[in-house]
């Protein structure tokens, strides 16, 4: 088993740790619900761009364009009918999303 397996991602706590980190003109402003729905939009581009292929070299640096990822989260949020973001509104979840994985040491 790699060392990446050996991290324990919980949503719950990825949640909590997101809801934390927004700014203080945002609290509140998204629910658990919204934040997860969030998420998963995140994981949907990372699964687009192949950073979650398992035949990617465990070695190679992933770079994440965060402008392009924002944008996609707004776009099918949009399109899904969830929420009004503002593409601001999402980089804070993004960043809080990137925190949280960092603070489990899933990038290293």
């Amino acid at each position: 088993m790699s060392e990446k397996d050996d991290f324990m991602y919980d949503e719950d706590e990825s949640v909590v740790f997101i809801q934390n980190y927004l700014p203080q003109e945002l609290k509140g402003k998204f629910s658990n619900d919204d934040i997860n729905y969030i998420v998963d939009l995140i994981y949907e581009f990372y699964e687009s761009k192949g950073f979650l292929n398992e035949n990617v070299d465990e070695n190679a640096e992933i770079d994440i364009d965060e402008d392009e990822l924002v944008e996609f989260v707004v776009k099918n949020a949009q399109k899904d009918g969830v929420g009004k973001f503002t593409p601001e509104e999402i980089t804070f979840i993004v960043q809080g999303e990137l925190e949280y994985c960092d603070s489990l040491d899933m990038f290293d």
